[in-house]
């Protein structure tokens, strides 16, 4: 049976639209991906607009040779929990603050490890400086799990946080890692003469030049605490966080700074992601991203936080859980600070995979102005810089 020539055409277009429809389902599929969060609040990243640096008296690279002993630095360090297997990444996150910032004032860099460091490590690190390089070994008693944590108790932790896909949390060297940058970091012998730190981790990036002494910027200015990225945490990682800071600040109201000053407004929001707050019971999980830091360790010496860090410790959630030091100090300083003392960094642009803070400036280059994150758009949703910028402001 022969068709007439214009079904026949029909025919073959039908046929080719078929296998191109078969073709754009099954041929390298396109993932799908949640839309980008939009606040109502914050209708434009304040990345996108022009940044400057931060107002006020600034100290420029002038006399900061690192062999000047008469050099205007004060004591702070730049400070870095690092393995051995790390260097490489170290080396890279080194020549990046090297590049942008620590040529110009030669802050002395401090290393430390639950080993001692290689030869390798130390030859490696020290040739992307012409600052001072120190190498410390945590102590025992500050890495090793403490006696009142029960060993089968934690594995069974382990063993739920695993099931929950909350990353890291089989994994005792992390809970130790944890513990110590919450409360332990700044009792290390090294430290003692020290007050203003730097943390950098490895593998991060650096893009902008920063022209000023950011620890004299901290001490001029009466800050405690500045970041650079605001995130929500995992919610099932910290479900007794909460309530047992709760217990504390009853305990203590003393220590807890007045709500028309402080930050609590940001730690108990559950507006914009209620079942976070939900799951961890009353607090919102927003904390500064504490890979980066640049703090006054005296806060963290105060009778209120060491108390705090104390009450936290024996309750056993840095193993039965997974508490980070970064909701760990960020409720700290949300309660027990003022929040005027605590800054955005917005000037300095950084990256830890996967999230940036990437401002708009003839100083940066290597990021995309304004970007949050270079990976998939439902991470958008894990930006709490919207709750800080509504409850605190930008300062």
């Amino acid at each position: 049976m022969v068709f007439p020539k214009p079904m026949r055409a029909v025919a073959l277009a039908s046929c080719f639209i078929f296998m191109f429809i078969l073709y754009e389902l099954f041929h390298n599929p396109k993932p799908i991906k949640e839309p980008r969060v939009v606040y109502p609040d914050m209708k434009i990243d304040p990345n996108l607009e022009e940044t400057h640096e931060p107002a006020g008296k600034l100290w420029r690279p002038d006399d900061y040779a690192a062999d000047n002993p008469n050099a205007p630095r004060i004591n702070a360090t730049i400070l870095s929990l690092v393995r051995n297997e790390e260097v490489d990444g170290m080396v890279q996150s080194m020549r990046d603050l090297e590049r942008t910032w620590n040529h110009k004032f030669n802050y002395p860099w401090t290393f430390f490890n639950d080993v001692p460091f290689t030869e390798e490590f130390k030859q490696r690190t020290r040739a992307e400086t012409k600052a001072n390089c120190s190498y410390e070994i945590i102590p025992k008693e500050h890495w090793n799990m403490p006696s009142w944590i029960n060993m089968d108790l934690f594995k069974e932790s382990a063993k739920m946080l695993a099931e929950q896909d909350i990353q890291y949390g089989d994994m005792i060297s992390y809970h130790q890692m944890c513990r110590w940058n919450s409360g332990l970091f700044y009792h290390h012998p090294a430290l003692k003469d020290v007050r203003y730190y730097w943390r950098v981790e490895p593998k991060v990036h650096f893009f902008c030049d920063v022209d000023y002494d950011v620890f004299r910027y901290m001490q001029d200015h009466n800050k405690t605490y500045g970041f650079t990225i605001n995130l929500y945490d995992a919610p099932q990682s910290i479900p007794t966080l909460w309530p047992e800071t709760l217990k504390f600040i009853n305990a203590h109201p003393e220590y807890v700074k007045d709500n028309t000053v402080n930050a609590r407004a940001w730690l108990e929001d559950k507006e914009r992601r209620p079942e976070h707050n939900k799951k961890a019971n009353g607090y919102s999980t927003c904390h500064f991203w504490s890979n980066f830091e640049i703090a006054d360790m005296e806060f963290w010496r105060s009778q209120a936080y060491e108390d705090y860090f104390n009450h936290l410790d024996r309750a056993g959630g840095f193993f039965y859980e997974r508490w980070g030091d970064a909701p760990v100090h960020s409720i700290a300083l949300g309660l027990f600070e003022d929040a005027s003392r605590i800054h955005w960094f917005r000037d300095i642009g950084y990256q830890h995979i996967p999230y940036f803070n990437c401002p708009r400036s003839e100083k940066c280059k290597g990021c995309v102005t304004g970007a949050f994150t270079d990976g998939e758009d439902f991470l958008y949703k894990e930006d709490c810089r919207p709750n800080w910028f509504k409850y605190v402001g930008m300062g």
